[in-house]
């Protein structure tokens, strides 16, 4: 696999060309950012700020620090919290310790690891999926909250509104709940945006269902969906606990995310 070529496509078509329903993209010379109407969290998805031009403009120019301020007053001014998603080979290569001094909260660093889905691995190809499902309907994401809150104790009623309207797009997304004595045990979730990725998210099993190989089963009955489909490639942002795991089954590291986080001051009255 040419880990440099996908990863330029990846950048085309997952963050600067890609569109999200509910989301408006503006795209700018240096960077693509995704705006949802607030309480809903908006993010900024592609930077290069660095050493080249881009669309006859000197980025050389661009004084990063301000660009950064710009998009901070921006989304204050919008009363809108926002995510601005680095990748380690996005530029300048200190972009999350000057969104960290300026106040952002970075996340945990994942891996995006990529599968390259006609080469699935045979040992994932023949795991047994018998207690994984598709879910039907929007009326069973219940199932997937109960399992996220077990697992995160957070709150996951967005998971109805989002998730539950990209259910309606015929398609767009598929929710994949695995059981154990017909008890909600996992969850993972495939979007599949247009371009020749489809991604991986969710991939959360519930403490006492651990060591079963749910996870792995869910893995595999994605897989499997998206070879059926001919998606070309799946990405996963994994973190620690799941790198290994799909590594495991052919997934290679492509980049790092990292998540830096804002959030509107408490004094300003809309936070």
């Amino acid at each position: 696999m040419d880990l440099q070529a996908v990863l330029r496509l990846f950048d085309r078509d997952q963050r600067q060309e890609i569109d999200f329903p509910g989301m408006t993209r503006e795209a700018f010379p240096h960077l693509v950012r995704f705006v949802r109407p607030a309480p809903g969290t908006s993010y900024i998805l592609y930077t290069d700020l660095d050493e080249a031009d881009v669309d006859d403009v000197d980025v050389d120019d661009v004084d990063v620090d301000d660009v950064i301020d710009e998009q901070v007053a921006y989304f204050t001014r919008l009363g809108c919290s926002f995510s601005w998603k680095t990748f380690s080979h996005d530029r300048p290569a200190d972009l999350v310790e000057r969104l960290v001094a300026r106040g952002f909260v970075a996340d945990e660093t994942d891996a995006v690891m990529v599968l390259d889905v006609a080469h699935a691995p045979d040992s994932l190809l023949a795991v047994d999926t018998a207690n994984v499902r598709r879910l039907d309907s929007p009326s069973q994401l219940d199932q997937v909250v109960a399992v996220l809150k077990s697992v995160w104790d957070q709150d996951f009623t967005w998971v109805h509104e989002r998730l539950g309207s990209h259910m309606e797009i015929p398609g767009y997304l598929s929710v994949f709940v695995a059981y154990v004595d017909d008890n909600p045990a996992a969850a993972g979730w495939t979007y599949y945006n247009k371009g020749s990725f489809a991604g991986l998210w969710g991939g959360s099993t519930v403490a006492e269902y651990r060591g079963r190989g749910l996870y792995t089963a869910l893995l595999a009955a994605r897989v499997r969906e998206a070879r059926l489909r001919g998606v070309p490639w799946l990405t996963v942002d994994a973190g620690s606990m799941s790198r290994p795991i799909v590594a495991r089954h052919g997934f290679e590291v492509m980049t790092w995310a990292t998540d830096c986080n804002w959030e509107i001051p408490a004094e300003d009255g809309r936070s």
